[in-house]
């Protein structure tokens, strides 16, 4: 990893930091590799619990680096992008971006496929493509008509209005509003209680809520009802109702509840 992407782990929760401040964190071809690469690398680190994704120097991202040019067919450009999508919306852990300054283009849809988006009142957001003579992407086409429906989705696109950190809250771009001396603490705070629940129901829940966009009550109902059994099974379930009876904070690990069963009967 170069140091254009920062990592950092502390507690369970790992930090990615676009690292590109000249640029404002524009993605350029090697970082965009690179951050496809640490997504898929934490989908694999059982330690790690929750995600915390932001950019150095006052901006989150400007998106994609477009004054760096290449010899080679623009659809390979766009398989980088895609890459980084998939990686982000597939990831198990719960993921929060962290907005400080600019998020526009492919910068603000990487905000949009984490889990939960923290701004201050100064950030500022932009569908900046048609300005560009571009179209959307980096999923912004199936994430915008499902935050903020589609009359909204095209009004952010096709004019590429600059809106406020206050506007995108109220629109349910934005999860919360902090102010700039509070949002470190805060986003801290936030993805500690994240990184200290239940990791496999953290990870059933957010399945469930992703594939509920698109699935009818009935199969919505269905898969809540294949998920759950998988809950019981781990040793959360026993500790939450351990520690409720206790009176005290309980200590979710994620571990099989089954393995000492199986163990015994070997």
């Amino acid at each position: 990893m170069s140091e254009a992407l920062l990592c950092e782990d502390r507690d369970g929760v790992r930090t990615l930091t676009l690292n590109r401040p000249e640029r404002r964190n524009a993605l350029d071809a090697q970082l965009w590799l690179e951050l496809a690469d640490a997504l898929r690398a934490l989908k694999r680190d059982r330690d790690i619990r929750a995600l915390v994704l932001t950019g150095a120097g006052g901006a989150f991202c400007s998106g994609a680096d477009i004054g760096t040019g290449e010899e080679i067919h623009p659809r390979y450009k766009l398989d980088r992008l895609t890459d980084v999508a998939l990686a982000l919306h597939e990831l198990a852990v719960p993921t929060v971006a962290k907005v400080t300054g600019v998020a526009v283009g492919a910068g603000w849809n990487l905000a949009l496929g984490c889990d939960l988006v923290v701004a201050t009142p100064e950030s500022r957001f932009c569908q900046i493509f048609s300005r560009r003579g571009l179209s959307v992407d980096l999923g912004g086409s199936w994430l915008l008509p499902r935050i903020v429906g589609l009359q909204q989705a095209k009004r952010l696109v096709l004019l590429a209005d600059m809106i406020g950190a206050e506007e995108a809250h109220t629109l349910g771009l934005v999860t919360w509003v902090k102010p700039a001396a509070e949002i470190d603490d805060f986003v801290d705070e936030v993805a500690g209680r994240l990184a200290a629940g239940p990791p496999f129901a953290l990870a059933q829940s957010k399945a469930l809520l992703n594939d509920g966009a698109n699935a009818t009550l009935r199969e919505a109902l269905a898969n809540e009802a294949r998920a759950q059994p998988g809950n019981f099974a781990t040793a959360d379930s026993g500790e939450a109702y351990a520690a409720f009876a206790a009176k005290r904070d309980p200590e979710f690990t994620g571990a099989w509840a089954l393995y000492d069963i199986a163990e015994e009967q070997r």
